[in-house]
This record gives structure tokens, C-alpha cells and sequence, in this order.
């Protein structure tokens, strides 16, 4: 273990503070949001994928440069698909989880040799797919209860015919009428982590408990969010090379993750309408807000939150 790393054990905590007005759980009535055209209406067709000869750093690279969290992987030549690779693919390859054996046990540690592997040695091979037939409610039910932000769509030969994916749903739905606020929806106990925890350590917080994001806290006051996209940026934007004298990924997932926070922030407060917060993260083009009071953070309000509270389910 690195020694950076265990002095930043107190980075991986629960921040719980209800704020001024806990009402309490909130009842919403139990509705199904009926969308029964085809998936294929609000799904995106022209999309990008690489072929599993693809290498890790070019398909990192496809997916900053294009703004994605995941990039499915298919036969060229057929496009049947064969996988899917995800930010959290990546952070678990750079530190996070088993796939940092490809970096640290085949290749010694050494993040620039294993970077030129092929795509499939780290991709997700079991996905969940839906039929190109498939209604807004089959998707719907597998970003609620499967909690996935993005679902490859096939037709009867597995040929991949589009993404459907959290943010083109909640455009759908954004519509819906919900009585509430952001506080009756938002996540109140957050596993946050410090400015200077190393990115080892958040990369292996992020995979443990399957979270895309983790909130930067100094002293209780709110200092950034940081992301798995964040971090695959780091790799795919070319940064990391920068940090990297002998090669060795130690040198990197050391740093401090305040290197990776991006000054823009867009928080909410607890009393804004359900509907304000799901027009400020689509106008915004961000996954989550964190949620303010008095200066201090209570809670976050994601795109699977206000998924879930808008379709009813």
C-alpha cells in the first residue's frame, strides 16, 4: 500500500447533515410514466464505437474527446456488439479494482505499457441491452433498477442500432408533473472525500461503492466534485504523461485528487421544485448538483434521482 494512501484513510467518510428543514421521508404516488413508442425515437443512432483491437489509450482518447462515459465495442465489420467500456472501466483499470492487475501484476506497474493492451482486456463483456422494439418503459426500468446510465440498443442479430441513455430519458420526462423539491429527493448521507486523498484511493472508493462521482469536502465547506469522467480524462487528455517519469502508475494515482477538481461548480439549493433541478443539470450538462444550505453541503440530486422520482417508480 502506498504510503500516501494511508494517511488519507479519514478521506473515505460519510458526510450526513440533514440541514435545516428535515420533513422526513416523502411520500410520491406510485405511477408508471406511459411511454410506449419505440426506444429508437429517442435514442441516439449514429453512434460510436471502436473495434476490441482497439487500444485502451484510443478508446480513452474517442471517449473525451467526444464527451462519452461509455463506448461501446463492436466487431468491425459486422457491428455486432461484443461489449461496453465505461468510466468506471477505466478508473478501475487505473487503480480501482481487479482490472488494475492488467497494470500492476502483467506489466509491473508500468501505466504506459499497459495502456497499449486492447480494449476487450478491460471492456464489460456481460451488458444489458435493449431490443430496438423496446418502449421508453423497458428503459426505464433498467436505469431504475439496474441502476445503469447507458443501455446499448441491438436488433434480433445483436447488431448495435443505438445508446438510449439517464439525461435522454429525463429530456422525456422533464415534463412530468411531481410535486416536491430537491430536499424530498436528494441523497442525504454522502461518502465524500478530501482535496488532498490521493486518486489511488478515490479510484478505489468509487469502485467499492459504485458511485460516478464523489463530492471534495475541506473542513464541511463544499470544495469540488470529482468524477470517473474526470478521471478518465486525466488519462485521456494526456495529463497523466506529464506526472510520468519512469513510467511507473504509483507516480500518478499518488497526486492529489485537487489536481483533477474543475473550478466550475453548478450547485442547488434544498427548496427548488423537482423540475428545476431536472432543467439545471439538462441546461447545465452535468450528472448531479450538490445540494447547498447555509454554505454546507446536505445532499446531491442526480439524473438517476430524478429518473426514478419522474417516471413514478
Amino acid at each position: 500500500m502506498h504510503h500516501t494512501e494511508r494517511n488519507y484513510k479519514q478521506g473515505d467518510k460519510l458526510l450526513k447533515m440533514p440541514g435545516k428543514l428535515d420533513r422526513g421521508p416523502v411520500e410520491f404516488k406510485s405511477r408508471r410514466v406511459e411511454q410506449e413508442g419505440e426506444i429508437m425515437a429517442v435514442a441516439t443512432r449514429d453512434v460510436v464505437s471502436v473495434p476490441p483491437s482497439a487500444t485502451i489509450q484510443g478508446a480513452v482518447e474517442t471517449m473525451t474527446n467526444c464527451g462519452f462515459r461509455r463506448l461501446p465495442v463492436v466487431d468491425p465489420g459486422s457491428r455486432k456488439i461484443r461489449g461496453i467500456l465505461t468510466s468506471g472501466d477505466i478508473i478501475n483499470f487505473m487503480g480501482g479494482g481487479d482490472k488494475f492487475n492488467l497494470v500492476q501484476v502483467k506489466h509491473g506497474g508500468n501505466l504506459l505499457a499497459a495502456i497499449n493492451e486492447s480494449v476487450r482486456t478491460i471492456m464489460t463483456q456481460k451488458i444489458t441491452s435493449l431490443h430496438d422494439s423496446a418502449s421508453i418503459a423497458d428503459a426505464i426500468a433498467i436505469i431504475t433498477g439496474k441502476m445503469i446510465g447507458g443501455i446499448p440498443i441491438i436488433d434480433d442479430h445483436d447488431v448495435l442500432m443505438g445508446m438510449v441513455t439517464e439525461r435522454d430519458v429525463m429530456k422525456i420526462l422533464a415534463n412530468e408533473r411531481v410535486e416536491g423539491t430537491v430536499e424530498d429527493v436528494m441523497t442525504r448521507s454522502l461518502r465524500v472525500t478530501e482535496p488532498d486523498c490521493p486518486i489511488g484511493k478515490v479510484t478505489k472508493d468509487m469502485t467499492t461503492h459504485r458511485f460516478r462521482r464523489l463530492p471534495v469536502v475541506s473542513d464541511g465547506v463544499l470544495f469540488g466534485i470529482v468524477t470517473a469522467t474526470d478521471i478518465m480524462k486525466y488519462l485521456g487528455t494526456g495529463k497523466v504523461f506529464d506526472q510520468l517519469v519512469t513510467g511507473d502508475v504509483a507516480e500518478v494515482m499518488g497526486l492529489p485528487v485537487r489536481n483533477l477538481v474543475s473550478g466550475k461548480l453548478f450547485t442547488i439549493s434544498p427548496e427548488k421544485s423537482i423540475h428545476d433541478a431536472a432543467r439545471m443539470l439538462l441546461d447545465k450538462g452535468v450528472g448531479a448538483l450538490p445540494v447547498i444550505e447555509s454554505d454546507r453541503l446536505i445532499g446531491l440530486v442526480t439524473e438517476f434521482d430524478l429518473v426514478r422520482v419522474l417516471s413514478g417508480e
